[in-house]
C-alpha cells in the first residue's frame, strides 16, 4: 500500500483502513466490500421467446438466453484467460505501482 507507505510520517501506522465510498446492493443490509477493483454491478435482460419452442415452430434457431450474455461478456474479456480488451484499460498510474 503505497500511499499509506507514502502518507506514514502523517498518519502513523493504522491498524484499520475503512473506506466508506463502495457500492451496497439495498439499505436494509449491511455489505462489506474487500476489494474495489473490478466491481460492477450490471442489471440485464434477455430474452429470445415468451414460451418453449420446438426450434421447427419458431423457423429457425431461437438463441438461449445464458449464451447470449456470455457473448456479450466475453466482448469485455477473454473467458479462457480473463484478459481484459484493450478497449476497456487504461495505463495505471506511477503513484499507484
Amino acid at each position: 500500500m503505497k500511499l499509506l507507505d507514502a502518507a506514514k510520517d502523517i498518519i502513523g501506522t493504522p491498524d484499520v483502513c475503512i473506506c466508506l465510498d463502495s457500492g451496497a446492493l439495498d439499505y436494509n443490509t449491511m455489505w462489506l466490500t474487500t476489494s474495489l477493483r473490478g466491481v460492477i454491478i450490471v442489471d440485464v435482460t434477455v430474452s429470445g421467446g415468451e414460451i418453449g419452442y420446438h426450434s421447427g415452430e419458431a423457423g429457425g434457431i431461437v438463441p438461449e438466453s445464458f449464451r447470449v450474455i456470455r457473448e456479450l461478456l466475453a466482448r469485455i474479456d477473454d473467458p479462457l484467460t480473463g484478459e481484459v480488451h484493450k478497449d476497456f484499460t487504461c495505463p495505471i498510474p506511477d503513484w499507484k505501482a
